[in-house]
């Protein structure tokens, strides 16, 4: 292997171990961490219109929430990275406990969220109930790089907008207003207005 070769896979490698630390889970002990669930306020469809870009998005209800990140997906290639770019699975209430989600493997593709069980924890109303998968639309730059730096096990705190979009040709994405439903059509779709993790310890 010659120098340059060897600094190359040096590099490769250094580069591999930094992202895995910024990427690294966050552990906590069993405890709910989050006890609050989230608040959403329904709004005048016809209040205001948001833009991004080609897209018109119209504000559905207000909308707040803390929760445990139980998985990330980030998005460059699909219909919707433009607009919302991560995915967060988050839980509250039980769903937030350590105790709860050792017990559930957990897991995001095509955006969805998807959790699988060998016996019930808790019962599955309240899996379906206690958590969600969010497609998230930062309002500005900052507010991406605040998601992006996410991680599972982080406890995060946003508001914004459930949304309904509508785009060129006919596109239409649109957020469930309901937490108590699953499948296609349940996620959440957020216009992010502020976003932060709770500091980590």
């Amino acid at each position: 292997m010659n120098r340059r070769t060897l600094l190359f896979v040096l590099a490769a490698l250094v580069l591999v171990a930094v992202w895995q630390r910024s990427h690294r889970a966050i552990h906590h002990g069993p405890g709910v961490l989050v006890a609050e669930i989230p608040r959403q306020e329904r709004i005048d469809r016809d209040a205001f219109v948001l833009r991004r870009g080609d897209y018109s998005v119209r504000p559905l209800a207000t909308f707040s929430l803390s929760a445990r990140v139980l998985s990330r997906a980030d998005y460059s290639w699909d219909t919707g990275a433009a607009l919302a770019p991560v995915d967060l699975a988050l839980g509250w209430e039980r769903m937030s406990n350590s105790a709860v989600l050792d017990k559930i493997s957990i897991s995001q593709s095509g955006r969805f969220y998807f959790w699988r069980v060998r016996e019930f924890p808790i019962p599955e109303r309240e899996i379906i109930e206690s958590s969600a998968n969010m497609h998230l639309i930062p309002a500005d730059a900052a507010i991406e790089r605040e998601i992006k730096r996410t991680r599972d096990g982080d406890i995060v705190e946003f508001d914004g907008y459930l949304v309904k979009v509508d785009g060129p040709n006919g596109y239409r994405w649109v957020s469930s207003l309901t937490r108590s439903d699953s499948g296609t059509g349940a996620c959440e779709l957020v216009w992010v207005e502020h976003f932060a993790i709770v500091p980590r310890h």
